[in-house]
C-alpha cells in the first residue's frame, strides 16, 4: 500500500528511450532555460508571484487530494507558505480541514481558494461561504475555477470578483485553466484584471503554452503551476517484466523540477498526501534539474503517451455521441493516476445524463484519433465501465 501512496515509489514502464520521445523532451526541458528570479533561504526557495509582490516558495502544497492535516501542518512548519483549495474539494469538506490545519500559521502564509459559480450572485455567495470555513476573514488569492475560454470570464463574474476585493474578502484575482491555456493566458492578460493565473503545465505539454505563460509573467501576472506530474501515473501492471527496474524513484520529483525550472513559472501547487511525497516535494526546492531528470521524464513520457490527455483540444467536438473528451480522461486520471476513485467518479456524475449512459462499445468506430498518441475509444470505455 505504501508503494501506492508514495511518489518515492514511483513506477515508470518503457525501457527504451525513444528517440522522437527523447527529442521532444530535450527540446521542452531547453526551452526551460534559466528560472525566474528568486531567492534561497534556510533551504526554501522564493519567487514573487507577479505585481502581486507575494514572495511565495516554488513548492506550493495542492491540497485538493489531501485528507491528513497532520501533513498540511508539517509542510506549514518546513516553511511552505503556499497553500491552495477550492469551495468544491471533496464536497466542500476540504476548506474546513485546511483551515483548520491551517489556523496557526495563517500570517505567515498565502491561502487560495476557488468558484466554479457562473453568475455573480453564486460567486459572493461562494466567497463568504469559503471565508467562514476556512476560518479567515480573508484568502489572498480567489480563482474562477477551471475555466478553457476566455468567454467564460464574463463581466459580471470579475465584478464580482472587485466587489470581493473592495470588500477586503481577497486580496488578487485569479483564474484556473486546465485546457486552452495557449490561447486563454494570453487573453487573461489583455483584460488587465486578472492578478495571477493557475495553469495546468507539465513537460509533456506544446511549448506554446510556455511561452504564454512567459509572457504573461512578463507581464506582471503571477503564474502558478498544477498538473505537474502529468497525472501521476506510477502504477506497474501485475507481472511485469521490469518490476524492479522500473522501481527507480525520481521520474515524479523530476517532473516538479522541471516545472520549477521553467521561466515565468512562481510556484507550484502538487498534489500531497503523505510525508513521503511531502520529502521528495521539498528536495525539488534544493535540487537542479539534471541530465539524468531528462532521460526519466522521456521514459516516461513514453510511458504514459497512451494514457494522458495533454488537453491539446483537438478532440474538442469530434466525439459522434458529443464526449467531453478530455474531461473524461481527466476523471480516470483522477483515479488511475491519483488514485481517488470517489474523486473521479464525482465528476463523472456531473456530466448529463444521457452522456453518463453512452458506452463506447456501441460504436463501430471511433471518431477520434489523438495526435498525441492516446487510446481514446479503450480509455473512454475504462472511464464507462469504471464509474457508469
Amino acid at each position: 500500500m505504501q508503494e501506492c501512496s508514495s511518489r518515492r515509489h514511483f513506477l515508470a514502464a518503457g525501457l527504451a528511450l525513444p528517440a522522437a520521445g527523447a527529442a521532444a523532451v530535450r527540446s521542452a526541458v531547453s526551452a526551460a532555460a534559466e528560472p525566474s528570479t528568486s531567492f534561497q533561504s534556510g533551504g526554501l526557495s522564493y519567487r514573487t508571484l507577479g505585481k502581486t509582490g507575494l514572495k511565495v516558495t516554488t513548492v506550493g502544497f495542492g491540497c485538493m487530494i489531501t485528507s491528513d492535516p497532520s501533513v498540511i501542518e508539517r509542510a506549514a512548519d518546513l516553511g511552505i507558505n503556499y497553500f491552495d483549495t477550492a469551495r468544491s474539494y471533496q464536497g466542500g469538506n476540504n476548506e474546513r480541514m485546511v483551515g483548520a490545519a491551517l489556523k496557526n500559521y495563517r500570517k505567515k502564509i498565502v491561502l487560495s481558494t476557488k468558484t466554479q459559480a457562473r453568475d455573480r450572485a453564486t460567486a459572493m455567495q461562494h466567497i463568504d461561504t469559503s471565508l467562514k470555513e476556512l476560518g479567515t476573514d480573508y484568502v489572498d488569492i480567489w480563482y474562477l475555477h477551471g475555466r478553457s475560454k476566455i468567454e467564460e470570464i464574463t463581466d459580471e463574474l470579475l465584478e464580482a470578483m472587485e466587489a470581493a476585493k473592495k470588500a477586503g474578502k481577497i486580496r488578487f484575482t485569479g483564474v484556473s485553466t486546465h485546457a486552452g491555456q495557449a490561447e486563454l493566458i494570453p487573453a487573461l492578460v489583455k483584460t488587465g484584471k486578472i492578478d495571477v493565473i493557475l495553469t495546468a503545465y507539465n513537460w509533456t505539454l506544446d511549448p506554446k503554452i510556455g511561452e504564454a505563460i512567459e509572457a504573461a509573467a512578463k507581464a506582471g501576472v503571477g503564474i502558478v503551476g498544477m498538473k505537474v506530474m502529468a497525472g501521476g501515473f506510477r502504477r506497474l501492471q501485475p507481472g511485469d517484466k521490469n518490476a524492479e527496474i522500473l522501481k527507480r524513484p525520481g521520474a515524479m520529483l523530476a517532473a516538479l523540477k522541471w516545472v520549477i525550472a521553467s521561466p515565468g513559472v512562481a510556484t507550484t501547487i502538487p498534489s500531497i498526501t503523505d510525508m513521503d511525497q511531502l520529502e521528495e516535494n521539498f528536495r525539488a526546492m534544493k535540487e537542479p534539474l539534471t541530465s539524468e531528470d531528462r532521460k526519466l521524464l522521456a521514459v516516461q513520457l513514453n510511458y504514459i503517451r497512451p494514457l494522458y490527455c495533454r488537453t491539446c483540444g483537438a478532440c474538442e467536438g469530434k466525439c459522434a455521441k458529443g464526449l467531453p473528451i478530455s474531461d473524461i480522461l481527466r476523471y480516470l486520471m483522477y483515479a488511475e493516476g491519483y488514485g481517488e476513485f470517489a474523486l473521479g467518479r464525482e465528476h463523472f456524475k456531473q456530466l448529463p445524463p444521457e452522456l453518463q449512459v453512452v458506452s463506447c462499445q456501441d460504436c463501430s468506430a471511433c471518431t477520434v484519433q489523438c495526435p498525441n498518441g492516446v487510446q481514446v475509444s479503450a480509455r473512454l470505455l475504462r472511464a464507462q465501465q469504471m464509474f457508469a
